[in-house]
């Protein structure tokens, strides 16, 4: 095939030679310890991947330093895993532990292998993000502090994943995670009129609201909203700068749980809410912490062996879940949206804690 510039170039061109030689061909993998996998090929050969966490937004000369670490160990094949982990890739196990021995002392936490809390993926936040409802990077770097011990050691009852999306157009896996960590607008949006005439199209802007909550003004050339269809997704600020929706009074932070996207043991589920609201407290966020390490201290010291943190609740009850976390149970828990009755609970079968 004639080689272009058009589109990314084939990633099997970069992959280390003993991937590129096994492809397709690899017997089995294990766990040797936290943080390092073993990949043993039809052929004999072995890999080994050294995972180290690692921050989303990396500065160059942190890139540097990562890329230095790569070169002396491991002929400078790395990989980034899509929850911000470095995976160094071995081919010769004399050099596991010494590369082990300076990422720690670097500071690299080495884990998020098995049964512990991996990195969490997460959106962009206040750093770039044109509708977040709260931070993404600084929320993620207080709970994974608190977290560390179950990145670095396997000591859960199967692995839990954590994700972090800053509005709910959720560019972050929140829909589908164990714990999902979400930001919410709590306002609708406020059409500048001043500006909103000639910054945005009026077509467009209508369109943009996925619940029809806006409405075109022709004769004052601007739009109305609907605040009782509004669903504060802040959707229509994407297209129209004139509307804006974040209110650092209003903005918060909601706690879902029990979705997962594997298949195994049991079908992949969707994340519930658990928590409709907390407060927007920089730079440490100690409420959204403080209720995130509870829900995984509970599940840790009561979920069976290899169930995931949903499967754990479906089977003691929700009702149950509300009760040993201590989290209050209240209207906002109660889904209005026009379709929801599809999801309710039709029988009589509670399982009360």
């Amino acid at each position: 095939m004639a080689k272009t510039d058009i589109g990314p170039p084939d990633y099997k061109q970069f992959l280390p030679p003993i991937i590129r030689d096994n492809y397709g061909k690899w017997r089995y993998h294990e766990i040797v310890r936290a943080g390092v996998l073993k990949h043993v090929g039809e052929n004999g050969d072995v890999l080994y991947t050294v995972r180290a966490g690692s921050p989303r937004l990396l500065s160059t000369d942190h890139i540097r330093e990562i890329c230095d670490l790569a070169e002396t160990y491991c002929d400078g094949y790395l990989r980034f895993t899509s929850r911000h982990n470095i995976e160094f890739l071995l081919a010769d196990e004399r050099r596991v532990a010494p590369l082990i021995e300076e990422l720690q002392a670097k500071n690299y936490p080495v884990g998020g292998t098995g049964h512990s809390i991996s990195n969490m993926v997460h959106t962009q936040g206040w750093v770039h993000c044109h509708t977040p409802a709260t931070d993404a990077s600084g929320p993620v770097k207080a709970i994974m502090d608190e977290l560390y011990d179950h990145f670095t050691h396997m000591d859960l009852p199967a692995h839990v994943r954590i994700a972090l999306a800053c509005c709910l157009n959720m560019c972050g896996a929140v829909h589908c995670s164990d714990i999902a960590i979400l930001g919410i607008h709590r306002t609708p949006p406020r059409p500048d009129n001043s500006r909103l005439p000639n910054l945005c199209e009026l077509p467009t802007t209508v369109a943009s609201c996925p619940t029809g909550a806006i409405r075109a003004d022709m004769k004052n050339k601007t739009v109305q909203v609907n605040d009782d269809k509004c669903m504060y997704c802040g959707n229509c600020y994407t297209v129209c700068p004139a509307m804006p929706i974040a209110d650092p009074d209003n903005d918060g932070i909601s706690i879902w749980v029990g979705g997962k996207v594997s298949n195994a043991r049991s079908a992949p589920m969707f994340s519930k809410l658990a928590i409709p609201f907390l407060p927007n407290n920089p730079p440490r966020w100690p409420e959204v912490v403080a209720a995130v390490k509870n829900i995984v201290e509970v599940y840790a010291a009561r979920a069976r062996k290899h169930e995931r943190l949903g499967e754990w609740i479906e089977r003691v009850g929700w009702e149950r879940f509300f009760t040993l976390t201590g989290i209050a149970f209240t209207d906002k828990h109660i889904d209005d949206f026009t379709l929801a009755t599809e999801t309710f609970r039709t029988t009589t079968q509670f399982k009360w804690g």
